[in-house]
């Protein structure tokens, strides 16, 4: 049988160790994972059945598998151990029979995103990125028409447009709307310029900075960042705004949600898997629903593409065209709106819509 493996690891020590590990995860302060994940192997966590396409009828199996380590570890310990520990846990999955792996969240993104990890597996490896735009800015679309925001009229931006994930979806967001903020971190303003001319071929004006107030002029956001902790402020947003952020930890602070009543925050990424999924994991998210990074592995899984789909930084508008159209063959489709861990219903969007027509009325 075509079967896969993703790797996940502790976003939130606390609560995902609990999710494998209850004790250690209800009695260990955060301090202590953090220095445990370092002596401790990897891990396996669940077997996935169900995934059926539905275009083929085909059947895969795949498997969950984790790196111990948290991101305060992933950033502070040498890139080498970082490598040495994921190579590890993509070696667990080939000994499960895996053909494929996938990899999640900050394995994703440390050092050259999964070049040097590949080289040292003998299975190819996919980031899942390409698929990760798809889905960001399909969902930011859609959260964008049910908050009555007019594409052709209106000003976007991104977060950590430099970054591999940043850029193309900045990209892809330009052939929509007609102007774009292109935000980096200091120092990136040579690499936010050569994505600014990319994003003006595409159709866009576009303008850069390195100042987060910048956002106060955008009807769209897409925020994706490897910072450890929350970045957007309350006082960043514009009235009536959509975020989508796609980072890991959020980049979005929660007292966002708790303050801005008029501001739709979303979780970019959560895809609906085809067939009668059981992941025998909770992972946070309700049945048969996936990150876009794992949808992409599935995908590649149930098209029998065996290869390295997505590595390094550089992603192209092609690849994420391509697998766009492959997950929605297969039966892939966003999965509704989720914001800090829980749903946000129809009724949620309507609330917040009628705050921000309030407010700029007033």
């Amino acid at each position: 049988m075509d079967n896969f493996s993703f790797v996940i690891h502790p976003i939130d020590p606390k609560r995902d160790v609990e999710r494998k590990y209850p004790l250690l995860g209800k009695v260990l302060p955060v301090s202590l994972i953090d220095l445990f994940s370092g002596w401790w192997p990897p891990v396996y966590i669940s077997h996935i059945t169900g995934i059926q396409s539905a275009a083929t009828g085909k059947e895969i199996e795949g498997w969950f598998v984790a790196c111990p380590y948290t991101p305060q570890r992933m950033m502070t310990l040498p890139e080498e151990k970082v490598y040495r520990k994921i190579i590890q846990t993509g070696q667990l999955a080939e000994s499960l029979g895996a053909k494929l792996l996938g990899l999640g969240a900050y394995t994703s993104v440390v050092g050259d995103a999964g070049i040097t990890i590949s080289k040292s597996l003998a299975i190819p490896v996919t980031t899942g990125d390409s698929y990760t735009v798809a889905v960001a800015v399909a969902a930011a679309k859609e959260a964008a028409r049910r908050m009555d925001i007019n594409l052709p009229s209106a000003t976007a931006a991104v977060v950590g447009a430099t970054g591999a994930i940043g850029s193309v979806s900045a990209e892809l967001l330009a052939e929509d709307v007609p102007q774009m903020i292109l935000i980096g971190r200091p120092g990136s303003m040579e690499r936010l310029q050569r994505v600014k001319a990319r994003v003006e071929a595409a159709g866009a004006e576009a303008v850069i900075t390195t100042e987060i107030s910048a956002l106060r002029q955008a009807d769209i956001v897409i925020t994706v960042t490897s910072a450890t902790g929350a970045i957007i402020a309350p006082g960043d947003l514009k009235t009536g705004c959509v975020v989508c952020d796609v980072a890991s930890p959020r980049d979005v602070s929660r007292a966002v949600v708790e303050q801005r009543n008029d501001v739709l925050v979303i979780e970019g990424g959560m895809v609906e898997a085809p067939g009668p999924v059981d992941f025998h994991f909770s992972f946070g998210f309700p049945p048969r629903m996936a990150y876009a990074c794992m949808a992409e592995t599935i995908a590649l899984a149930l098209e029998g593409r065996y290869e390295c789909f997505t590595l390094g930084k550089d992603i192209q508008l092609e690849q994420v065209k391509k697998i766009a159209a492959m997950a929605q063959r297969h039966g892939f489709r966003l999965g509704g709106f989720r914001s800090f861990d829980r749903a946000v219903t129809d009724d949620e969007i309507e609330r917040i819509r009628e705050n921000a027509r309030r407010n700029r009325a007033g």
